[in-house]
C-alpha cells in the first residue's frame, strides 16, 4: 500500500520544520512538500497531487481559507487545519469546517508554537492517519 502523501503549508519556516518533523516521525506517512504561502501551495498541489494538505490559516499572499476555496474545485486532497486562529468555535474554525476541513488543530501557544510537537504532535499524527484511512496506533 502506498504511503499517503502530505503537503505542508505554513508561512513560518520554524513551524514548517516542527510540523515536518512530526509528520516524518510516522514511517507510514510521506511528506512530499512544504509551501510558505497559499499561492505556492496551489501550484504545488497541481504537480504533487497530495492526499492530505496540512494548512495554516493566517498567511501572506493568500490565506488558508482562500486556498481551501480553490482546492475544493481542483483537488481531492483532504485538508487538516493547523492554525493559531482555529480555536474551537472561532469564526475561522467554523469557516474552515464549512469549506471541508476534516480536522482542525489549534496551535497551543499562538503563531510561533514552539511547544507544538510536545502538546499537539500526537493529535496531528492521529488526524493525518484518520484522514488517510490508516489504523491508529496505541
Amino acid at each position: 500500500m502506498a504511503k499517503p502523501t502530505i503537503l505542508l503549508v505554513d508561512d513560518s519556516v520554524l513551524m514548517r520544520t516542527i510540523i515536518g518533523d512530526i509528520v516524518r516521525s510516522d514511517e507510514d506517512l510521506d511528506l512530499v512538500g512544504a509551501a510558505e504561502n497559499g499561492k505556492v501551495a496551489l501550484e504545488m498541489v497541481k504537480t504533487l497531487k497530495p492526499d492530505i494538505v496540512l494548512l495554516d490559516i493566517e498567511m501572506p499572499e493568500m490565506s488558508g481559507l482562500e486556498v481551501m476555496e480553490h482546492l475544493s474545485l481542483t483537488s481531492r486532497a483532504k485538508v487538516i487545519i493547523i492554525s493559531s486562529v482555529a480555536q474551537v468555535g472561532s469564526p475561522e474554525a467554523n469557516e474552515a469546517r464549512a469549506l471541508g476541513a476534516v480536522e482542525i488543530i489549534a496551535k497551543p501557544s499562538g503563531t510561533m508554537s514552539l511547544d507544538l510537537a510536545h502538546k499537539k504532535g500526537h493529535d496531528i499524527v492521529v488526524a493525518i492517519r484518520r484522514a488517510a484511512g490508516l489504523p491508529l496506533r496505541s
